[in-house]
């Protein structure tokens, strides 16, 4: 089997299935990992997939030149938003610049992504998706957008921006932002968790995995997390068991990023609580126009301790680790074994402790 990159180490970022000419490279998912093969038949060697590969020619990582915290200035938009709303004022920013959009929406039961220049659209691309999503097909519509002298904003995970600037060998009218990321389990396990629930995720219209009092799969506005506010996708997702294995070691989890600015949560902010309360987002600049972007953005913004940035998002020091959890609970998705099986295999005390919980509470007690 002849593969564009490293056996089991594919990110899943599909550069290479868009850069193939002959259409030889497919992606295939095997739960606990992404292979990226290459039909011999087909192939043309021309070594496009190799070069446009992140995991093999990574694009150059710098050191954050600015770093803030704050949040929109929009108090609809903070509460809309995971933590303080500056994906989306940057994304408005810039469609407000004559620009285009492009980021991950979820829609008719796939995690996929979408290119807009209409501000009305850019509420589609908010809150934090927990899986792994698929560009494919997009890098093509942004270098053609590119080529035509557009201005595009891409905001999407750390393998995915890297291989963006591979495809479009880092136009200067491409802007990136990409997000600290924990890692991405295959669509396979949240498939497998609704399945438990009865639900088909083809069926979903609206799916998310942060609410103002938790993290837990809400498909529909249906809460399905028990007492303690996370469910079992949830659960090994917070304890990194989850993630395909390219994520355990990953190279852009490091204070140095390949992106203009680099978003996620300002976890450990030492503001005051009361100013914290709808959520702070954390900003790593690590270009002047990722700054200048920033800047211009209806945002408030403060200082952040880059040290104690770093302390409370590990991701921005290494990757992450897994558990001795993940191989059976992997395995158990990849042999169709019923979700709740699984989880009560695999975490069997927090299982029959959460069990324990729910039956108290249903006759009454506390």
């Amino acid at each position: 089997m002849k593969l564009v990159c490293e056996k089991n180490k594919c990110a899943g970022c599909m550069a290479c299935v868009d850069a193939c000419p002959a259409k030889a490279v497919t992606v295939r998912d095997e739960v606990k990992c992404f292979n990226a093969v290459i039909d011999e038949s087909k192939c043309l060697n021309c070594n496009l997939c190799h070069k446009i590969c992140q995991q093999k020619n990574s694009p150059v990582h710098r050191e954050p030149i600015y770093w803030k915290q704050g949040w929109s200035n929009s108090e609809e938009t903070r509460k809309t938003s995971s933590s303080g709303g500056f994906a989306y004022e940057l994304m408005k920013t810039f469609v407000g610049r004559g620009g285009y959009v492009c980021s991950c929406r979820f829609d008719k039961g796939l995690f996929t992504f979408y290119i807009t220049n209409k501000i009305d659209e850019l509420r589609s691309f908010s809150g934090s998706k927990y899986v792994k999503s698929n560009p494919v097909g997009i890098y093509k519509q942004i270098k053609e957008l590119l080529k035509n002298g557009q201005q595009v904003l891409f905001v999407g995970l750390p393998c995915q921006v890297a291989s963006l600037i591979n495809f479009t060998n880092n136009n200067p009218n491409l802007f990136t932002v990409d997000l600290i990321c924990h890692g991405t389990p295959s669509p396979k396990v949240l498939e497998s968790f609704l399945k438990s629930k009865k639900i088909k995720l083809n069926d979903v219209e609206h799916i998310a995995f942060r609410t103002g009092d938790g993290f837990m799969v809400v498909p529909d506005g249906a809460r399905l997390a028990g007492g303690n506010g996370q469910d079992y996708y949830i659960i090994p997702f917070i304890d990194g068991d989850s993630y395909t294995e390219n994520c355990y070691s990953c190279e852009h989890a490091s204070i140095n990023r390949v992106s203009d600015i680099t978003i996620g949560d300002s976890w450990g902010s030492k503001l005051p609580d009361e100013m914290k309360k709808n959520g702070v987002s954390l900003a790593l600049c690590q270009t002047e126009k990722g700054r200048k972007l920033l800047e211009e953005s209806d945002v408030t913004l403060y200082d952040v301790d880059i040290d104690a940035a770093k302390a409370s998002n590990p991701q921005l020091v290494g990757p992450s680790k897994c558990t001795g959890h993940r191989d059976k609970l992997l395995s158990g998705v990849a042999k169709c074994i019923g979700y709740n099986s699984i989880i009560r295999r695999t975490y069997t005390k927090r299982y029959y402790r959460s069990l324990f919980r729910r039956v108290c509470r249903k006759i009454g007690l506390k």
